[in-house]
This record gives structure tokens, C-alpha cells and sequence, in this order.
């Protein structure tokens, strides 16, 4: 079943019982106002006929009843009974619908005035004690016009209810259709778009309902799915150019040495170029590798306790082994709280990676091959920062140096594949921390790394 149909069926049912069960308030209501006003007439003819029988300035019961029968406000089927107090009958209409037991007398006496209801006849008993002797006088008639009035209200409520249920289910699939229609220009806004036009966009309207809060998030999911795509793409072809030139260079130094008859000193020095090419190429296979695990959604990469300072005198102890030239200065500033431990919680080999490409960054545009990691605290935040005297980044490289395979101008002639910065830069945004650059010529070059603790 469509979702227009169940929000239609949903609409009908919950207006249709509520609009029954207000039917139903309105014809018990009708109905007791009906039953009270006619008990009321029932009481005040119980009444009329105690005065004219029994009260002060009685008239004679052939007189009473020829009023009775000419008076055109006589109720129908009514019948007028009157005892007296040894519960003698002293009067009695002559239609004889009513049965009257010693009970019944006692509890009028006790009660003043009774009512009730035998099949559709209602009774009233009064107590009747305006002359001296004190009388018992029952009144009954059939409320037919009050009926019938009932009936045709119910009638009436019955035929509404139903026509209003069937409006109810017009009105509601109209605006169900209505409220549903920018679904249905989302649904065919989506399957026109494909992996090779990620441009489209679905259309947001102006109301600010949840549907447009709907196709503004899926915009913007379609916006990051068209940067993720883009991002692939440019990596796929980064890194086609860049494994192309190093295979193209093994390829033609092998060639040229299977067809030249070198010397075995020649032989050996190509093997040596080559085994550097191939040394050079499983570097670039390994950073690739580990960017794109740096790619990943942070929930899929495990997460522990992480104690900075270790990490970073191990770091630095294994760069210095690779690297016996470069000098690595390591400084921590005491904090002022006491609990500080330096610990955060993080990928351990990935903050490896990204602290070892950072000092090998700095070292690499060091002209003396000397880096300065500071480690501090600012509040609930740590700060790393790795400085160099190097060579200056010009400022509208400063953001470009972040983006895989894009090398600033001032790494011209030092190796490197442009893989290093932009992965460290995708495991501190991992790790919900930020990565920044300031360089200049009197102070040099500084990345500022902030991480939460």
C-alpha cells in the first residue's frame, strides 16, 4: 500500500471516530434532555390534576375528566391515578395502563417524588400534601413525539456520519496526495541521478518542512559524495602519473642494459638506480596505502589510549635511526594541572605516521636537517608543534601543500610524491583535531597541531 493511501485510510479513521463518538455524546444528550423535559410535563400534569381533584377548591371527576379529554396539551396514552392516604383509589382515568402495589405507594410517600419507566411508558408518583388529608398521585403517559424526535436524530446523525466519513476520505487523499507530491519530484529527481552527473540536485522549496530539511540533507550528502568522487578520481590519476614514472624509468634503464654489453661495474651501478626507482616506488605504494586508510570513516579504525610523549620520543628515536643526519629537538611544556598524562585517546600507528611525516617534512626543507616538536597543553586540547628554518611556503601554497600529490613551489628539486602532509593532515581531522601552517621568512615554517584530550 502507497504511502498516500495509508496516510488516507489514517486520516478517514481517526476523523471518522472522533466524529462518531461525538454523534454518539449528541444523541445521548439529546436523548435525556428529550426524557427530562418530558418528565418534567409528566410531573406538572401529576400536579394540575392533584389541585383540581384533591386541593383546596376541588372540581368534581366527571369534570376533570371532560377537561381532560377536550384540553389539546393531554399527553399521549396518559392516565391519572390519586390514592389516598389509607391507599384507597379515589381516582383513576380510566385507561387503566398502570399498576400501582402498596410498595410503590410507600416509596412515593417516603421519597416525594419517583420516576421511572415501564417498557416506553414513564411514570411519575408526587407525594401530593396541599390539603389535609395527604394524597398519592401517580401520573403516566407514552413520550411518542419524543421518540420519534430521537429516532430522527439518530437517523440524521447516522446519514452525517457517513457523509462526512466519505468527504473525510476525499479531503484527506487530496492533501495526503498534496503533501506527498515533493516526494515524488525527490524520487524522480533521484533515479535521474547517477555516478556521472553527481551535479544534479534534488529540489528543496521554500516551506522549511521536513521534507525540505529531507532534500537539504540529501544535498548535501550528494555534495559529498561529488567531492568524495572528485577525490577519486584525482587520486586515480595522481597516482597513474606518479607510478607511471618511476615504472617508465626501471623499464628503460632494464632495456638499455639488455641491449648495451656493460661492464659489470655499469651492470651493477643500473641495478643500484634501479633498486633505488623500485626502493622510491614501494615508499609511494605504502603512503598511498596508508592514505587511503587514512580515508576511512573514523568509527572503523580502533581507538585507544594514546600516551603522547612516549609516542614522540619513539618516533623521533626510529627517524633518527633512518635518518642519522637529521637532529630532532623534543620539548615538553609542563603543565599546570597536576592529572596531565599526556594521554588522549587515538589510532597509535596512525599518529606514528603523522608525527614521522611531519618531522620528516620539516627535516627534509631544514637546510641543516633540524627540527623542533614542542608538546603542550591549552586546556582541554593538546598542541604539537614542529618547526623548521627552512625553505618558505608561499601563502597561497598553504593550502594546496594539504592536497594529495600537489607539492608547493618551494619542494622544487627535494624528493617526495606530495603523499605525506596530506595524510597527516587526514589522520589529525581522524582524530577530530585540526592541523595549521604559518610560515615566514624571520620566523620560519610551523605546523600548529591541536588534538583533543
Amino acid at each position: 500500500m502507497s504511502l498516500r493511501n495509508r496516510l488516507t485510510l489514517l486520516f478517514t479513521a481517526i476523523v471518522s471516530v472522533l466524529l462518531a463518538l461525538f454523534c454518539l455524546i449528541l444523541y445521548l444528550v439529546a436523548s435525556q434532555y428529550v426524557s427530562n423535559e418530558f418528565q418534567t410535563r409528566l410531573q406538572a400534569e401529576a400536579l394540575t390534576a392533584g389541585h383540581l381533584l384533591v386541593g383546596r377548591e376541588p372540581v368534581g371527576p366527571t369534570l376533570f375528566k371532560l377537561m381532560d379529554k377536550n384540553q389539546l396539551t393531554v399527553l399521549p396514552q396518559e392516565e391519572i391515578i390519586i390514592y389516598n392516604a389509607e391507599n384507597r383509589l379515589i381516582y383513576e382515568s380510566g385507561t387503566d395502563y398502570l399498576t400501582v402495589t402498596p410498595a410503590i405507594l410507600a416509596h412515593v410517600r417516603q421519597s416525594q417524588i419517583v420516576h421511572w419507566r415501564e417498557k416506553n411508558r414513564d411514570i411519575v408518583g408526587i407525594y401530593f400534601t396541599e390539603n389535609q388529608t395527604p394524597s398519592v398521585i401517580f401520573a403516566s403517559a407514552v413520550d411518542t413525539f419524543g421518540g420519534r424526535t430521537i429516532q430522527n436524530l439518530a437517523y440524521i446523525l447516522a446519514i452525517g456520519w457517513f457523509l462526512m466519513t466519505a468527504l473525510m476520505m476525499v479531503a484527506g487523499r487530496f492533501y495526503a496526495g498534496r503533501t506527498l507530491r515533493p516526494i515524488s519530484q525527490i524520487n524522480r529527481r533521484m533515479d535521474e541521478i547517477t555516478a556521472s552527473n553527481l551535479s544534479l540536485r534534488l529540489p528543496e522549496g521554500t516551506s522549511g518542512d521536513e521534507l525540505t530539511q529531507l532534500a537539504q540533507r540529501f544535498n548535501r550528502m550528494l555534495t559529498r559524495l561529488e567531492e568524495a568522487f572528485s577525490l577519486q578520481r584525482s587520486f586515480v590519476s595522481h597516482a597513474s602519473h606518479e607510478l607511471r614514472t618511476p615504472l617508465t624509468a626501471i623499464t628503460g634503464q632494464l632495456e638499455v642494459s639488455l641491449l648495451a654489453e656493460d661492464e659489470p661495474d655499469e651492470l651493477r651501478a643500473t641495478l643500484h638506480s634501479v633498486l633505488d626507482d623500485v626502493r622510491g616506488l614501494n615508499r609511494m605504494v605504502n603512503g598511498l596505502l596508508a592514505l587511503a586508510k587514512a580515508n576511512m570513516d573514523e568509527s572503523s579504525v580502533p581507538m585507544g589510549r594514546v600516551q603522547l610523549d612516549s609516542l614522540l620520543d619513539q618516533v623521533r628515536l626510529d627517524f633518527q635511526r633512518l635518518q642519522p643526519n637529521y637532529t630532532i629537538h623534543v620539548h615538553i611544556v609542563p603543565s599546570d594541572a597536576p592529572d596531565t598524562h599526556w594521554q588522549l585517546t587515538g589510532s597509535e600507528p596512525l599518529l606514528r605516521t603523522a608525527f614521522f611525516n611531519l618531522i620528516d617534512n620539516g627535516g627534509k626543507f631544514s637546510p641543516d636537517h633540524t627540527v623542533s616538536v614542542t608538546l603542550s597543553t591549552k586546556g582541554k586540547l593538546v598542541q604539537l608543534s614542529v618547526h623548521n628554518a627552512g625553505s618558505i611556503i608561499p601563502d597561497d601554497q598553504l593550502t594546496a601543500i594539504f592536497v594529495p600529490f600537489q607539492r608547493g613551489r618551494n619542494a622544487s628539486g627535494q624528493p617526495g610524491y606530495g603523499i605525506g602532509l596530506p595524510l597527516a593532515e587526514r589522520i589529525i581531522r581522524l582524530h577530530q583535531g585540526r592541523i595549521q601552517v604559518e610560515s615566514s621568512v624571520t620566523s620560519g615554517t610551523t605546523f600548529m597541531v591541536t588534538l583533543p584530550r
